[in-house]
């Protein structure tokens, strides 16, 4: 019979799924307190590094309707509930693990699809969701500018000009057509 500790761990655990965006399962055998902290402060505020326990996992995943850990839950197990950006949280993890050997990513979902640590690494190599968003707005934004840079340099050819319109290359090449049509008409008069 489930002991009222168990059932609320479970539910704490099935809430962290069904809040999530993105999951990474971890071992964590052999890191001490200290290194568990520095992981857990670079992972940002969005993300919940816990360690749980194999079987209340197991359990709160199916409530969740995550398949993504079947098989994996063995040995010391922490996952990050990631709330936030899922690329920024998956680069510190990664990041970590490859200072810290013993951290061990083995995987991991992604809006409602399993990865592999493989993955979860790809996730990672990704750009944070700010730089992509910059670069959105910098393509957005690169026809107004061109614009904008245009009409100025109009604006500056006008001011240069004393205010009146530019003078085109086209118009003195009309007036030289014209001003011998208009002697040929006065001299046939």
């Amino acid at each position: 019979m489930a002991t009222p500790n168990k059932v609320s761990a479970v539910a704490e655990i099935t809430a962290d799924f069904k809040e999530s965006s993105a999951a990474v399962l971890t071992e964590y055998r052999g890191l001490s307190v200290a290194q568990l902290k520095e992981l857990r402060r670079s992972l940002g505020l969005e993300t919940k590094y816990a360690v749980v326990k194999n079987t209340l996992t197991g359990i709160a995943a199916k409530e969740a309707g995550i398949d993504a850990f079947d098989g994996q839950l063995a040995g010391p197990t922490a996952i990050a509930f990631i709330k936030g950006d899922a690329v920024a949280a998956a680069k510190s993890l990664t990041d970590f693990a490859k200072a810290n050997k013993e951290l061990i990513i083995k995987t991991g979902y992604f809006e409602g699809k399993a990865l592999d640590a493989a993955e979860v690494a790809a996730l990672a190599a990704l750009e944070s969701r700010e730089f992509q968003l910059a670069r959105v707005a910098g393509v957005l934004k690169a026809p107004a500018s061109a614009a904008v840079r245009t009409i100025d340099a109009l604006r500056l050819k006008l001011e240069e000009n004393g205010g009146a319109a530019p003078v085109s290359a086209e118009a003195p090449a009309a007036e030289a057509e014209e001003a011998p049509a208009a002697e040929a008409a006065t001299e046939e008069a």
